[in-house]
């Protein structure tokens, strides 16, 4: 499949995005493509779910220091990550269907939290020969599909959800291969 320009996706908004960064933390991104990335993963997505109801997320962009903190506090690993995903649904979407909370139908829902480590993105991008720009997609990417339920536990699941991922960053023209096409 050949890639869109970030630019020139255009779909109806299925995930809003709240992009909050810490102090120090250098993205030379604006918070749109933030948003466009994240609702590429949520159109990928919703071709494989068949969802079509919105929601919200918030991503905070930070240095290894507080992604290691939250690891340590929430999943009891003392060790920084790169990406962690703070689901807000006790029925993933995957799992039961996207739907409104109770009265409040068409009202977004709000999926949870996705906390990228820029430290660890620049330092990946390096490391596996391809963009930063495609290296914080790729991450925010596999946050989104974690609140919507999709996970890599067995070889199955993260077949599944790499096939979801690729099919997301292709979509923007964020090749695998180190190849990108604009996406500003």
């Amino acid at each position: 499949m050949e890639g869109k320009p970030l630019s020139d996706v255009t779909s109806a908004p299925m995930v809003g995005l709240v992009v909050e960064r810490l102090e120090g933390v250098d993205v030379p991104l604006p918070d749109e493509w933030f948003a466009r990335i994240a609702q590429c993963a949520a159109d990928a997505a919703r071709a494989e779910l068949g969802a079509e109801s919105r929601a919200e997320t918030v991503l905070l962009l930070a240095g290894d220091e507080t992604l290691h903190s939250l690891n340590r506090e929430f999943r009891g690993i003392d060790r920084p990550t790169d990406v962690l995903s703070f689901a807000q649904l006790e029925d993933h979407p995957r799992e039961a269907g996207f739907v409104s909370p109770p009265g409040e139908p068409g009202a977004p829902r709000h999926l949870g939290d996705i906390a990228i480590s820029v430290e660890r993105a620049r330092r990946q991008a390096g490391e596996y020969g391809h963009s930063f720009e495609r290296e914080l997609a790729y991450l925010l990417v596999h946050g989104v599909l974690h609140l919507l339920g999709y996970d890599h536990d067995t070889d199955e699941d993260q077949a599944a959800m790499r096939q979801v991922e690729e099919s997301a960053l292709s979509a923007i023209g964020l090749r695998r291969d180190g190849g990108a096409e604009s996406t500003t």
